[in-house]
Order: structure tokens, then sequence, then C-alpha cells
């Protein structure tokens, strides 16, 4: 267990001291350690849990730590983290031995001393569960505490939003996901991936909205599941396999997907075209068309061409040539907190108000690459309305030649319809998510 407990800190001190992304720190930690499965679960779910609840573990352990964090060994603030983290928010790891690897941990890797200050803190908290560490009734502040957000992510929310969708989005936000995968129509049918998979001993269920989405709520690693590995099935949120469908793709089209890695779009493009026509899946790093390449071998796909192109960059040579362009542009990402909760620390508002103006020019360019009756989609995974239904409005204002399309994915709870585009609010099953469907009138 002390290795386990190591792997965490380890990969903490990438996130926090050297902003690293989380999923990357922590896949490449556990590919090189020797866990056991058991171990690795766990290793997980204390990494991304002390992540998420960053704000609110600072906030306790402030009251028990008289000096600066700055001046602590990194080591031994994120053992006090993650141990803060398993003691409020864990319930299967007795309180007692969450200190013990903690102490051992300090005392294997600091020092004696470090150890014992370690010990100090953690068995003054465990006495003190039930205090009032907040000491505020500010609203704003009650908010943050209770879901470990910045207060300004929690303001930013609450203008956008309302304040009385402020609970369902912070805590579908908070949620742990599930796996999500995307049948490959072209390798077999629905029912046929679905039925192998319990075979194989998955807990699954179908998806909320998307027909070809499964849930794996329970099983063994995706990867080197054989269905995977034959390209049945790609692993994607459901809320990011809603845009492909939108776009009415047919047979032997003209497709850009102008910011494509890792391709999961991409791909699902090819798949509802029966393979044919054309995709060309442009990004503007080389190394991740590979990926592409890749996704679409392992899922038999063909009619994908990749090559490296800056979509804020205007190309004459693709002046009024596609049928159908998806532009999923690089966002801030605000949708995809659960799945990488260093967002909530790595973000702030001058970051969000930075992309905006590339957003615009990738969608002015695209405009321009698409023919006459032809289907732009414009998609981001963040919930912020200046990425999302403000980029829109301007987009349109201003190109009378464009209309918006209705998107209608029914009557759902998490799903929010506006003139300007559709809102997925993040919860159990799916990330927060925007799109809208432009169609070009001349």
């Amino acid at each position: 267990m002390m290795n386990a407990r190591k792997v965490v800190v380890d990969v903490l001190n990438e996130v926090f001291f050297k902003n690293s992304y989380s999923n990357i720190s922590l896949n490449k930690a556990l590919k090189n350690s020797n866990l056991a499965s058991s171990d690795k679960a766990l290793v997980t779910e204390i990494v991304y849990g002390t992540i998420k609840y960053k704000y609110t573990i600072d906030i306790i352990l402030k009251k028990f730590i008289k000096v600066k964090f700055s001046k602590l060994d990194k080591i031994i603030l994120n053992i006090l983290r993650s141990s803060v983290y398993q003691i409020r928010y864990l319930d299967r790891i007795p309180d007692f031995a969450v200190v013990n690897e903690g102490v051992e941990l300090a005392k294997k890797y600091s020092s004696l001393k470090s150890s014992k200050f370690v010990n100090g803190v953690l068995r003054n908290y465990i006495r003190n569960l039930d205090a009032d560490f907040l000491s505020s009734r500010d609203k704003i502040k009650v908010i943050a505490f209770r879901y470990s957000f910045e207060p300004w992510m929690v303001n930013f929310f609450i203008k956008q939003y309302g304040i009385e969708n402020i609970d369902k989005i912070l805590s579908g936000l908070n949620s742990t996901p599930n796996v999500t995968v995307r049948v490959n129509l072209l390798r077999g049918s629905y029912d046929e991936t679905f039925n192998k998979l319990q075979e194989l001993g998955y807990d699954i269920e179908e998806g909320s909205i998307c027909p070809e989405a499964i849930e794996i709520k329970r099983g063994s690693s995706i990867e080197n599941n054989p269905l995977f590995l034959k390209g049945n099935f790609t692993v994607q949120d459901e809320s990011a396999m809603l845009t492909v469908p939108c776009m009415e793709i047919e047979n032997d089209m003209y497709v850009m997907d102008l910011c494509s890695a890792p391709g999961g779009k991409t791909t699902h493009i090819s798949e509802l075209s029966n393979n044919t026509g054309t995709v060309y899946a442009f990004d503007i790093h080389k190394n991740k068309l590979k990926l592409i390449e890749q996704n679409a071998e392992r899922l038999g796909i063909t009619n994908i061409k990749c090559d490296v192109m800056n979509a804020s960059e205007y190309n004459e040579k693709f002046k009024g040539k596609a049928d159908r362009i998806l532009v999923d542009v690089p966002c801030s990402g605000l949708g995809i907190i659960k799945k990488k909760p260093e967002i909530k620390w790595n973000k702030s508002i001058n970051d969000l108000k930075e992309l905006c103006g590339l957003q615009e020019k990738i969608l002015q360019n695209a405009s321009k690459y698409l023919k006459k009756g032809g289907i732009l989609l414009y998609s981001t995974c963040t919930l912020n309305k200046d990425e999302n239904e403000n980029n829109i409005k301007r987009f349109i204002s201003s190109h009378n030649n464009f209309k918006i399309e209705d998107i209608f994915f029914g009557d759902v709870s998490n799903v929010n319809y506006d003139k300007y585009g559709v809102t997925i609010l993040p919860n159990e099953h799916m990330d927060g998510f925007f799109m809208c469907k432009l169609r070009k009138l001349w």
C-alpha cells in the first residue's frame, strides 16, 4: 500500500507544481508501477478526488498549519492533502490507517520531523471533524467550500446560468465519470456489441440520449478489451457523440473536421457516411494526427485524410469545397472538469476571455470553406456563454447568409435549448457541452 500512496503523491506533485495534466501523469505513473488492479483503482480515486476537492481541503489544512503552504515540503503538503481527502470523502479506509500511511510515507520520503508534523496535523483534524472550517455566511464562499470550486468560478456560473442551476452544475462537474463507448456500426450492430460486452462480464447500460452509446458502470480496463482492439467501439463521452449526427451526414460527402485530434468525432463522421466520400481531418499539431490514423485503422475506416493546418489561418484552396464542416474549437474546457479536475485550479477569468478571438477566427474561416446549402456544426466542451452562444450571436450578426437550425434531443432534464444553440449541463452520465447547427443559404 505504501507504493500506492507514493504514486498518489508523485502524481499530485506533477499536477499541482508542474502544471501537468492529471490523466496523462496518472496513466504514465500507473503504467510504470507494478501495482495490482485494485491498488490502481484506489490510486486513481485518491488522485482525482484530491485534485477535485483541493480548495476545500486547503481551507481545512490552514486551520491546523500556521506556516504558508509555499514554505512546506511539496511531498508533505500532498501527503496531507491526499490524507484529508481520504478521511473526509472516503468511507472504506479507517482514519487511523490513513494517518499511519501518511506518517510512514513522510518518514520514508522526507524526514522523521516531517512525519511527526503529519501525525500532529492529521490527528488534530480527526479530533475536529465537525468544526466550522469556513467561518463565513457569504453565499458564494459557502457554495465554493461545499463543492470545492474557487469563488470566482462559482460566481461566474451563477451569473451565466442563475442560482437555481448552480447545485446541478457543480454537482455534475464533481461527479465520478463512467466510461462511455460509441458502437462502431461498420463492425457490427449495437445489440451485438452490447451483448458481447455483457458476456465479457461488464456491467453496462444504454446511453441517456445517443442511440450508439453504451455506459460501462463496472468492468476491466477497456484498452485491452478484445472488442475495443477489433474496432467494435470508440471511447467517447455521450455529449460529444451527439454532435456528428446533427450534421446530417450522407454517403459520398466532402467533410472537413478543422480541429480533429484525437479523432473521436472524425471517425464518427466516417461511420455515419458508411466509409464513403472523403473526411479531411486537420490539426495544428502533426504528432496528434497519428492518433487519428491509429483510431481509423482500428475501426476499419479508410476515407479519412489527415493533414496539418492551422484552423485560425484562412486557406484559399478550400474555399466553397465542403458539404459539411465540424468546428470543435479549442476551448476553456469548463464542461469536462469531472474528467480533468485540475481545470478548476489552472484557469482564470482572463483565460476564458482570450479564447474567444481564436474561436471567432476559426468559425469565420470555416464559413468560407462551406458550399451553399452546407451545414457547419460549431461545438465546445465548455459552459462559458462567451465561447458558446455569444460567439454564435456575433457570427450571425455579420453573416446574413447563414441561419441557425434547430437541434432537438427530446425533453431531457440536463439539456437547455436556446435560439443560439444547445447546452448540455454536466451530470453523472454526460459532460457539459455546447453545439450550434448553421446552414449556409448562399
